[in-house]
């Protein structure tokens, strides 16, 4: 019972940090709730193995999971629609979750692996181990995918790059 609570006190404390970093690396609000929810699952099932540090094996799962889905999305029988039939004046109503619709629309341009190593490093704030960690590979590569992603982040907002002969 005890392990329970303590599952359910995880889930009510964390489920909104874990939304947002789904919704970062999916850029997509309901796939950003089903990655949770089987993220969530995944925990659940492992609970007492995880215990001590469960917020890193769930960001783990998001990671892999969505890099996974991402992989397979071709295989997909769902069709996204800009506009979801259930909003009638068209406003996103998770619009203000990251608070810059240019910068959503920036990350999901970005291969998975440079959308998480961004994500991961510079919204949650991870170390670049912990990254590596993350995503099973080298602290190196981490470094090369993020400077990657930050590159296309500075080009999708003009921001010169280093080296470019107009800035």
């Amino acid at each position: 019972m005890a392990e329970e609570e303590a599952f359910r006190r995880f889930v009510a404390e964390r489920s909104a940090g874990l939304l947002r970093l789904a919704y970062l690396l999916t850029a997509d609000r309901a796939g950003a709730e089903d990655l949770v929810q089987n993220a969530l699952v995944k925990a659940y099932l492992r609970w007492r193995k995880i215990e001590t540090n469960p917020e890193a094996y769930v960001r783990r799962v998001l990671v892999t999971v969505a890099a996974d889905e991402r992989r397979r999305a071709h295989y997909r029988h769902e069709t996204a629609v800009d506009v979801l039939p259930e909003t009638r004046d068209g406003a996103d109503p998770y619009a203000g979750i990251d608070g810059n619709v240019r910068l959503r629309a920036a990350l999901a341009s970005l291969p998975a692996r440079q959308r998480a190593a961004v994500v991961l490093r510079h919204w949650v704030g991870l170390e670049v181990a912990e990254v590596a960690e993350l995503l099973g590979c080298s602290a190196v590569t981490v470094r090369s995918q993020t400077m990657r992603g930050l590159e296309k982040l500075r080009e999708a907002y003009g921001v010169p790059v280093e080296g470019d002969a107009h800035g």
